[in-house]
């Protein structure tokens, strides 16, 4: 019987520490998702700055090219995050 016993309190012991384990896994994914989302709205909107201080020189074109930099980088670091999610995730 205390053998018995022993085993079933180790048995959920293990199941605990698994389970704890899977809500650490998830925490730390969504983490990664938000400093992702955090940097890519940052680089949006250093490039639209760098957009408005070119619209007030009078460069049109090179304003458009910037907001286009910001947006691209913003998508690199959006696909950052997502990957950086999935690998947490699949832990």
């Amino acid at each position: 019987m205390r053998k018995i016993f022993g085993a079933i309190v180790a048995g959920l012991a293990i199941l605990a520490g698994m389970v704890w384990s899977v809500d650490a896994g998830e925490t730390k994914a969504k983490v990664e998702k938000g400093k992702a989302e955090m940097k890519a709205e940052m680089e949006e909107a250093k490039g639209e700055a760098k957009a408005l201080k070119e619209e007030a020189k009078g460069n049109d074109m090179k304003a458009e090219m910037e907001r286009a930099k910001g947006k691209t980088k913003a998508a690199g670091e959006r696909a950052k995050g997502k990957a950086k999610e999935l690998k947490e995730e699949a832990k």
